[in-house]
């Protein structure tokens, strides 16, 4: 694989609803980029993003899985997330690290919970997006609903780039107002035939045109001018204005596709080149320090760790992007966590757990790094001499909490271990000993959450567990007292357990 220049490179994480069909899209966009040679299903159990087995028995996802696909000389990195809120510990590093948000719908729903929910996340952390309605080709899929559900729900800002000329069964035609051209695709999908706009939909198109014109010319004032002058702008130009309006999350664009039958996907991706901002287009990120980085390749190399996970065989992954500078195999960088050196060995880009070995990444770029002794979620690896340390995630805190214990006593070591290793993979577990109930309790952010807990122990670890109402002293307020062990503290915890003792202090 070549280096990607910071320009070269579009950071993506795939947000909606649970079933709005993100997992699909992602097979649909690593397939034509030629990652991989053949289409996987959700229901086949055998797509690049859903690869652990709790998500194949599920059929929904649980983790954030990194892919990268290669498309018209630009590469693109995505994060799919899964739509349920129980497992929003897998949005937020997926939006911190991206530049842009693919909100994807159901038209057969319209706007859902999940939609709503991943939008919030988005806005917390100002990620522009790209409205994606899919599910065009189902019997009851309703494009006047879904579109007239999302102006309700997120107001005037829809840029309507494409509609659907025939949505249903047999759908296979989009009108694209921004080129002035229909799209028709063959019954099995891929490559669209690009023809004119035929006369009973040329009005309709045009009314749309404009309506896009005005939007993309709203973003900027020399834009304005030109189409007060001109009473129309070139695409090039209404390209600016969207992205102009992208930045400022006062602009949605909004696309069709099928992704089951790869129809629109390769559109959509060109639209992401042409138009998504590239890392060096956002604003600087700032250290705790308070000092500004630029995603800028001349600059110190730093990175941000912003997920972990230990795979079989390999060992524990560590997931990166690359903040500033050049990071290159056999650098040795600083981790201002824990002020520690750490050596990068290996770099790799990743599609679901197939790895790219590659010699260095630039600025902007994700990948992953395999043998870290020190470095865990949430750490910066930086250059010693520039020392650069980036603010932890904040996650939000439990909903539901369960005590939990091992059904054979000579597993409690085992269990306190596997407690730790879900912990640091995803950090809205919180892990908690209770000296006065003699209680290990389990925070989660719901049932789902903690059940998916209980799945890992049982299948993956071979320990049976059971989950117990968690104990209340007399007199004591204990309901709802919580707090974030640290991975210090679990595995100050995990060792208490190895010894036998019992004298735990209560967190």
């Amino acid at each position: 694989m070549k280096v990607y220049q910071t320009n070269e490179i579009r950071n993506l994480t795939l947000l909606g609803n649970a079933g709005a069909g993100k997992t699909t899209l992602a097979e649909t966009m690593l397939y034509e980029g030629g990652v991989i040679n053949r289409m996987g299903e959700v229901d086949n159990k055998n797509t690049v993003s859903d690869y652990h087995r709790v998500e194949q028995e599920y059929g929904n996802s649980v983790h954030p899985t990194v892919l990268y696909t290669e498309y018209n000389g630009c590469k693109l990195n995505i994060i799919d997330t899964p739509g349920m809120d129980d497992f929003v510990g897998g949005v937020i590093p997926a939006l911190s690290v991206a530049a842009t948000g693919l909100m994807i719908f159901n038209t057969v729903n319209g706007v859902e919970v999940g939609t709503e929910i991943a939008n919030r996340n988005a806005a917390k952390f100002h990620t522009p997006l790209i409205f994606v309605m899919n599910h065009l080709n189902h019997e009851n899929t309703n494009w006047d609903m879904s579109i007239d559900s999302a102006k309700a729900a997120f107001g005037n800002k829809l840029a309507i780039v494409q509609y659907p000329v025939n949505p249903g069964i047999g759908f296979n035609k989009v009108v694209d107002v921004l080129k002035m051209k229909m799209y028709e695709w063959p019954a099995n999908g891929g490559e669209p035939k690009i023809i004119d706009i035929p006369e009973e939909e040329k009005e309709k198109a045009e009314q749309m045109h404009n309506e896009l014109v005005e939007m993309a010319a709203e973003n900027d004032e020399n834009l304005m001018e030109l189409f007060f002058e001109k009473g129309e702008l070139t695409e090039d130009e209404m390209r600016t204005g969207l992205k102009l309006g992208m930045l400022e999350r006062s602009v949605f664009p909004v696309f069709c596709v099928c992704a089951s039958c790869d129809m629109g996907t390769r559109r959509l991706m060109e639209f992401i080149i042409n138009v998504a901002p590239h890392p060096g287009e956002l604003a600087p990120k700032k250290t705790v320090n308070d000092k500004e980085v630029k995603a800028d390749v001349n600059g110190p190399t730093s990175l941000f760790v912003f997920k972990t996970s230990v795979e079989q065989h390999v060992g524990e992954i560590t997931y990166f992007k690359v903040m500033s500078g050049t990071v290159k195999e056999g650098m040795d960088l600083m981790n201002t966590t824990r002020n520690a050196k750490e050596r990068i060995s290996q770099i790799y880009a990743v599609a679901g757990k197939n790895r790219t070995k590659v010699t260095e990444m630039v600025a902007g770029d994700i990948g992953a790094t395999v043998k870290l002794k020190e470095t865990k979620h949430n750490h910066t690896l930086s250059d010693k001499d520039a020392n650069y340390k980036f603010p932890s995630l904040q996650y939000p805190e439990p909903r539901y909490r369960t005590a939990i214990k091992a059904v054979n006593e000579a597993d409690e070591e085992k269990m306190g271990e596997y407690l730790h290793r879900m912990a640091e993979e995803d950090p809205t577990y919180v892990i908690e000993y209770s000296k006065e109930l003699k209680q290990v309790i389990v925070h989660g952010q719901g049932e789902y959450h903690l059940n998916t807990l209980r799945w890992y122990l049982t299948n993956e670890f071979k320990i049976d567990i059971e989950f117990l109402k968690p104990k209340i002293l007399p007199g004591n307020n204990y309901q709802g007292r919580t707090s974030r062990l640290s991975s210090q503290k679990t595995e100050w915890w995990s060792r208490s357990i190895r010894r036998g003792s019992y004298d735990y202090r209560t967190l």
